[in-house]
């Protein structure tokens, strides 16, 4: 798991080869104009999904999952507290893994919390459970998905 500002984002862009193209769009496009919802950047291997709604509690979030899929998820209003756990500490399945949606829910509590603030994201490894919308308050956010294999 990494926490950073989009100003330093350059640090991060040589982890994973889509990383710089996912940096690219977070700075070249107005990301508030963008209506929720889902929009590609490289078909399945690279999109962005942009959401706007109300918080939730510590007690309300679940941790999740991804297998295919590392997230980078940036607020762009509002403070996403996200919850956080190495997913090898999880042992509380919500239910199996989904493939088709690419899943799995926890009942595990978060081991640590992280005050997100606009214009900062965090990036979630497949090794990285996560809580996020964690909010008093409404959250703006684009949570960018980079596939982990090539798709034909």
């Amino acid at each position: 798991m990494i926490l950073s500002t989009l100003t330093n984002a350059d640090r991060y862009a040589a982890l994973y080869p889509l990383f710089p193209r996912a940096f690219e769009f977070m700075r070249n496009t107005d990301l508030l104009s963008l209506a929720p919802g889902r929009y590609p950047i490289i078909d399945k291997q690279l999109f962005v999904i942009v959401e706007n709604v109300p918080g939730r509690t510590r007690a309300d979030a679940k941790l999740e999952c991804h297998r295919k899929y590392i997230d980078i998820q940036l607020v762009l209003e509002g403070t996403d507290e996200m919850g956080w756990m190495a997913l090898a500490d999880c042992c509380e399945p919500v239910s199996d893994y989904n493939t088709e949606k690419d899943i799995q829910f926890f009942h595990d509590a978060p081991t640590t919390w992280i005050a997100t603030p606009p214009g900062a994201f965090c990036i979630f490894f497949p090794d990285d459970a996560h809580a996020p919308l964690v909010s008093t308050g409404n959250v703006r956010k684009a949570i960018f998905k980079i596939a982990l294999e090539p798709t034909p």
